[in-house]
């Protein structure tokens, strides 16, 4: 399981985000509420370092969306980039 997919489910208390809620399909869309994201967002920041802006938020819409931008966020930071 991804880690977003994992922290969708840890927020939500389901499994509906690993089992059928793909990775291109829009999560307010699919039900997931406001609160919830920024709660996710909350938890990529803690969990994993990486800073995500309210500008970066308006930007990720997918579970796809996320695991990309954790994954160059935190590939640039181990690069030592800013």
């Amino acid at each position: 399981m991804s880690l977003i997919r994992s922290m969708l489910v840890e927020l939500t208390g389901t499994s509906e985000y690993t089992d059928g809620i793909g990775d291109d399909v829009d999560l307010a869309a699919s039900g997931i509420d406001s609160g919830d994201l920024v709660r996710l967002v909350l938890l990529i920041e803690q969990r994993t370092g990486v800073e995500v802006t309210a500008e970066d938020m308006e930007k990720l819409a997918t579970i796809g969306d996320y695991e990309r931008f954790v994954e160059e966020r935190s590939a640039v930071q181990q690069s030592g980039g800013a």
